[in-house]
């Protein structure tokens, strides 16, 4: 089954309002197994709009409404879709009753015209405002209206479109996020370029910030059989891609690292130059972190270094506090000074200014000490300071999760 979604608003489609509506459609079309070719936003405007109710169901088999409900002249949402499939509309008391007691008062005026209803149409009860829903079914399309608002939109499409609309895809459409670090979106491309092409399960990349994310998407007559085609995907996906994949669905790195702490019996402590805190307070983002997170320190000054951490003052002198000796002392002086059972550091040149020839802008050490080794790791990272500050802590976090899993 393929569905459209049209937005009608000269609102929506000059920008003041978002159109928040489409996505949640989305969402639950796809849940449901139904494929989404076309998402369209028109303006109130007659002759644009039947163009494109038109266009929709030249290439849909269920199009799907919302906005132009209301009672002003501007709103022919309904009027549209009923001259499309020829339609009369007919004029419900009920409706209007309903209407009244909504607003506590005698229907009048545009309000009336919410009581019109297509003939043959079935109405969706809406209970958050005055404009019914309507399905209306005629050669084998299927047009969904609905109200705008989205505290009206939300819950009569949950509560009544999404049950039929389930009776009719007999499809449920399964999805699974694969979480990618370390690897960019071109060589994730290649190395997995023909199981992109399946069509069923689909496998489509999503480039963030600082990692890949790989969307399985299944649609199968049950959730059982489509959940075994992802889990079949997500296997070949391992066998390619190894350690880059670091987790699932909603774990981002932060929460991987705190589940890998927690399921160890593990504490970490956190030695801090360039990022100022940006670890920790990444890692406090997690819910229950305070049962691994023993202590922090930030360390911008080689004095900082040496009383805190106690970095020697001959590998300061000898190498600079950016370098691969000087993180390495960073992360085994919080481990010894804290008793956690990991310790991770970070030192490097955020920028824009102070870097070198020898030691560029985005030159970033990270060491973690643990297990009785201390492991570094060099980075050259590129971007604004931000960027650089955060991308450190992703991969401070990454090799923390790195030497936990390699254990």
């Amino acid at each position: 089954m393929k569905a459209e979604i049209i937005a009608v608003g000269t609102e929506i489609l000059v920008g003041d309002i978002v159109n928040t509506n489409a996505q949640f459609i989305s969402e639950r079309l796809f849940a449901l197994g139904i494929d989404v070719h076309y998402q369209t936003v028109v303006g109130d405007n007659p002759g644009r709009l039947t163009d494109a109710v038109s266009l929709a169901f030249s290439r849909a088999d269920v199009v799907i409404f919302s906005g132009g409900l209301g009672p002003t002249d501007d709103d022919l949402t309904k009027e549209t879709v009923a001259a499309y499939f020829d339609a009369p509309l007919l004029f419900h008391e009920d409706i209007k009753l309903q209407i009244e007691q909504y607003l506590h008062k005698t229907c009048s005026g545009g309000n009336t015209k919410q009581a019109y209803i297509p003939e043959g149409a079935v109405i969706l009860q809406n209970d958050r405002g005055t404009a019914p829903g309507i399905i209306l079914e005629k050669n084998e399309k299927t047009a969904i209206l609905l109200p705008g608002p989205p505290r009206e939109l939300l819950p009569m499409f949950t509560e009544q479109v999404e049950p039929y609309l389930k009776q009719r895809s007999g499809f449920v459409m399964v999805e699974k996020m694969v979480r990618i670090f370390g690897i960019g979106e071109s060589r994730v491309g290649d190395i997995i370029s023909d199981l992109m092409e399946s069509a069923n399960p689909t496998v489509a990349p999503y480039a963030k910030d600082n990692e890949v994310t790989l969307r399985i998407a299944a649609k199968a007559e049950t959730e059982k059989a489509a959940n075994a085609m992802i889990e079949d995907m997500n296997k070949k996906l391992s066998e390619r891609l190894g350690a880059y994949i670091y987790g699932y669905d909603e774990m981002d790195m932060a929460k991987t690292v705190v589940a890998l702490l927690q399921e160890k019996n593990l504490t970490i402590a956190c030695a801090e130059s360039c990022t100022a805190g940006l670890l920790t307070a990444t890692l406090g983002d997690v819910p229950g972190v305070s049962s691994v997170l023993h202590e922090s320190i930030v360390t911008y000054s080689n004095e900082a270094k040496q009383k805190h951490l106690h970095v020697s003052a001959e590998t300061l002198a000898q190498y600079g506090a950016v370098s691969e000796q000087t993180a390495i002392e960073m992360a085994e002086g919080i481990q010894k000074t804290t008793g956690a059972k990991v310790g991770v550091s970070v030192t490097g040149i955020a920028g824009p200014d102070g870097g070198t020839e020898e030691k560029p802008v985005g030159l970033v050490y990270v060491a973690v000490a643990y297990g009785g080794s201390t492991t570094v790791r060099r980075l050259q990272l590129i971007g604004t300071r931000g960027k650089i500050r955060q991308a450190s802590v992703l991969h401070a976090l990454n090799e923390v999760r790195k030497r936990i899993v390699s254990k």
